[in-house]
């Protein structure tokens, strides 16, 4: 690790805060990198160059600044350390007898700043490394061998069922969504998160099992101003099989936004068949069966019949369920489906063509 100028000026700044005399905080290479006096910011100051050289303090008093041409002022020049290795020297201007009392704990003061930057630094890289770990297991671009490489550096148990969530905020903004990363990494330190795209992050978590968990978390983090709608995918057996967790909360996210659902919280149980129908229905193989249900979309250009329809099969096809929700008559609702078969050519009594209406109904 190195200092740079960023720690060097904090370092200047907070321990020129205690104490009256000028600090100086110079590098690896003895050149002063921060400064109580601007000006030397860039000189090679000689005390330094000889404490990194001897691994120790370096009091300079007024004799020996005069001897070396005033190359270097009277102070007192320690060595700061990080994981036992010499990374910089701090320096105090003024008298060596006057500052020797508080030079170590200034030294000590700089070296808990330094600490404090590195710490937070390898903590942003590893935050980095998780989240790239997360995006390629989401996308199942890993293989078993990495999977298991990766979970071990991370502390994650390869063999652990996990559902993949999905949260995806209304209004999203960058603070928002890291106030979200900020909530689980602070309440469930372990748990695998990334920021998946503008709107959404993903989380990789045992908490699908417990249902009242989940609600009970999400109720913690509800706040005013952050509103989303969570999405929680098939609960698989380990990390390989994340990708699939992550395509059904996917596809079940897709489709609740379709149907324009207002639950708060989706499980992809909830719709489990057209979130696994997915896939098919952008094949060749899904646009032929649901040849005669296209005349039905071109046609209802409002989407009125439609509605109708999948109210009906979403009510288990009890006709005065399906009109309640619909806030209509029975008989205005049997009229609709019979106009949906007149325009279709498929009947709601014959059970291949009845289904075939309902594909086109959760599909479409």
């Amino acid at each position: 690790m190195k200092i740079n100028r960023a720690i060097a000026d904090r370092i200047v700044k907070r321990t020129m805060q205690i104490i009256p005399n000028s600090v100086n905080v110079m590098d690896s290479e003895g050149v002063i990198i921060a400064s109580g006096d601007a000006s030397r910011i860039g000189q090679r100051h000689t005390g330094a160059v000889l404490a990194l050289r001897q691994d120790q303090a370096v009091e300079i008093d007024e004799n020996l600044a005069k001897q070396w041409h005033y190359e270097a002022k009277a102070g007192i020049n320690l060595p700061l350390h990080y994981l036992c290795s010499t990374v910089g020297v701090i320096g105090i201007s003024g008298q060596p007898q006057e500052i020797r009392q508080y030079a170590q704990l200034v030294k000590m003061a700089a070296e808990l700043i330094m600490q404090q930057a590195f710490e937070l630094e390898q903590e942003r890289w590893q935050r980095r490394y998780r989240e790239e770990f997360v995006r390629a297991l989401l996308k199942g671009t890993l293989s078993t061998a990495e999977i298991h490489e990766q979970a071990v550096f991370f502390e994650q148990n390869v063999a652990k069922p996990l559902s993949v969530i999905l949260i995806k905020v209304n209004t999203p903004t960058a603070e928002k969504l890291q106030h979200l990363i900020d909530f689980f990494e602070h309440h469930f330190p372990t748990l695998l998160t990334a920021v998946i795209s503008l709107d959404t992050i993903a989380l990789l978590n045992n908490l699908s099992n417990d249902k009242s968990l989940i609600r009970n978390t999400l109720t913690k983090l509800a706040e005013p101003d952050i509103s989303f709608k969570t999405v929680v995918g098939l609960s698989v057996e380990n990390l390989s099989q994340t990708n699939i967790s992550y395509q059904t909360a996917r596809h079940t996210l897709n489709y609740a936004e379709q149907i324009q659902s207002r639950k708060r919280i989706i499980y992809f149980e909830d719709f489990k068949l057209p979130a696994l129908l997915h896939s098919f229905s952008q094949s060749w193989e899904a646009k032929t069966l649901l040849v005669p249900f296209q005349a039905l979309l071109n046609s209802d250009k409002k989407q009125v019949l439609l509605k109708s329809l999948r109210h009906y099969f979403f009510a288990n096809c009890d006709l005065d369920h399906a009109a309640q929700k619909l806030f209509i008559h029975p008989n205005t609702l049997r009229y609709r489906l019979e106009k949906i078969e007149q325009i279709t050519g498929l009947s709601l009594n014959n059970i291949e063509q009845k289904f075939v209406l309902y594909l086109g109904a959760v599909l479409s």
